[in-house]
């Protein structure tokens, strides 16, 4: 089944990456033949994205670019606290499918999403050429490799038996809702239209928040980060609580980039950040036409789905 977006081209949705040296069991790198600059764990980053241009640059001219500037116009438009609440209320139900981690991946497989600027290929290979990349750097790390696996699943909102959501309230780049929109949130000069911008409530550095009362009692604009993270969560996975951190904000690059929001963390967010910014170069440069072999690496992931996850979830 394929997900058309917006009558238009597909995208997808991208992240950018912070630099961080590993966090915990040293790991031996794996050296290949690519070019590229090599980050912690042997991981070679390519220098383009799969159109030839740097990663994350919204300023190229491209009528994908304007495409991806008219998706954050909407969406920094509409994110507002009000918004969030009701999505967070009639998702959080979990009564809309009932399937398993690997149909949901298989769900995913023609869905390109219109807020990335670095590649259009379908969502599965995304997922698995993310998991393999961090697998052959931390392969004693197999929480990791199904939390890769499994990060974007949320996307599923954009299809019809989900409610068939727009793009702006599935994917992109997310941000605290509640307290003031920060200005390294990426297209920020739309925010002004927002609702909330001009709300008394909401536009101070704190907001409704008190500082440092943890990510966790934050509202996060509304998309594919956070509905995972109430999937997992709801239908009591496994994975260790930085697994569940890198789904819920793997899209918060105004934090793991620019250190924005840090006064909101406690000092669980601290450690899990380590592991959230290990993830995110593997999440943005593991984007490219490299294709993957999904049978010959579906046992290995479905033992991991096994040992993390009931057969089949509420979603």
């Amino acid at each position: 089944m394929t997900i058309i977006i917006d009558q238009t081209q597909f995208v997808m949705i991208i992240v950018d990456q912070p630099q961080l040296e590993n966090d915990g069991e040293e790991q031996k790198p794996n050296n290949g033949e690519e070019s590229g600059l090599v980050l912690d764990g042997g991981f070679c980053i390519p220098n383009t994205n799969s159109f030839g241009h740097n990663f994350r640059d919204y300023k190229i001219e491209s009528e994908r670019q304007k495409g991806v500037e008219n998706f954050y116009r909407t969406n920094h438009i509409n994110q507002t606290v009000d918004f969030v609440k009701r999505m967070r209320e009639e998702y959080g139900k979990l009564d809309k499918v009932e399937m398993s981690i690997w149909e949901c991946c298989e769900l995913l497989n023609q869905v390109v999403d219109e807020s990335d600027p670095d590649l259009d290929e379908p969502q599965i290979e995304h997922l698995l050429q993310t998991a393999e990349a961090i697998r052959k750097d931390y392969p004693n790390q197999d929480w990791l490799h199904l939390t890769a696996l499994i990060h974007d699943l949320g996307k599923v909102l954009l299809h019809p038996s989900f409610g068939e959501l727009p793009q702006w309230a599935v994917v992109g780049d997310t941000f605290p809702v509640g307290c003031a929109f920060d200005k390294s949130i990426v297209h920020s000069k739309y925010f002004m239209e927002n609702p909330d911008y001009n709300n008394s409530n909401y536009n101070t550095k704190c907001g409704i928040y008190l500082e440092r009362c943890g990510l966790d009692n934050v509202m996060m604009s509304w998309g594919h980060d956070d509905y995972m993270y109430l999937v997992a969560k709801e239908n009591g996975t496994s994975l260790p609580s930085a697994g569940l951190f890198i789904i819920r904000y793997h899209s918060f690059y105004a934090l793991h980039r620019s250190e924005a929001y840090k006064h909101l963390m406690n000092e669980e967010d601290v450690e899990n950040l380590k592991w959230l910014q290990i993830f995110n170069k593997y999440d943005l440069y593991s984007k490219s036409k490299v294709r993957v072999d999904v049978e010959n690496v579906k046992p290995y992931y479905q033992s991991l789905i096994d040992k993390y996850f009931p057969a089949k979830l509420r979603w």
